[in-house]
């Protein structure tokens, strides 16, 4: 079950604070979209989404997008934050992770990956050997694939709910 374990958890994305980024050794986030930043599908962010996003800025946190979702979903978003980001990343696959932290200018020891997903966000940053916060799902996800996905997302969560490591 270890390599499904974010190294903290956090209700919603506005719940970090650099503070709290620092604390872990991190400098750099690499940030999901879907149901992290903005509703599925959405080009329009949460609210406080793009204002904390300038205030890790503004704090030193380097910040780039990284998703599965293809360019056209992804640059629009992206360029409404003032973002650079990485489409069709392939996550859980290693390789998208390590290319957005070298193109941040930082260290693997420097990056946290953000996301709602155990078994794309978490599990891709394990393999990668990143840290990681795993957030709430925020919103609907109707597709049958979401549904098997978050089923099977229980157990992972119910133990991180139990252990009071993961609380940021």
């Amino acid at each position: 079950m270890r390599l499904f374990l974010p190294t903290l958890a956090a209700d919603k994305v506005t719940d970090i604070t650099p503070e709290l980024i620092r604390s872990i050794g991190g400098s750099a986030l690499l940030l999901d979209v879907d149901n992290t930043l903005a509703p599925h599908g959405s080009q329009v962010p949460f609210p406080g989404a793009a204002e904390w996003t300038r205030r890790m800025r503004d704090a030193g946190i380097k910040i780039i997008i990284m998703s599965n979702n293809f360019k056209k979903r992804v640059e629009p978003f992206a360029k409404k934050l003032g973002l650079p980001f990485i489409s069709c990343s392939m996550k859980p696959l290693p390789g998208m992770y390590l290319n957005a932290v070298s193109s941040l200018g930082a260290e693997r020891g420097d990056a946290v990956v953000v996301g709602d997903q155990v078994f794309t966000d978490i599990l891709g940053a394990n393999i990668a050997r990143l840290k990681s916060i795993l957030l709430t799902p925020r919103g609907e996800e109707s597709s049958l694939s979401f549904s098997v996905r978050r089923a099977l997302e229980k157990p992972v969560r119910k133990k991180i709910a139990e252990d009071k490591r993961f609380k940021g």
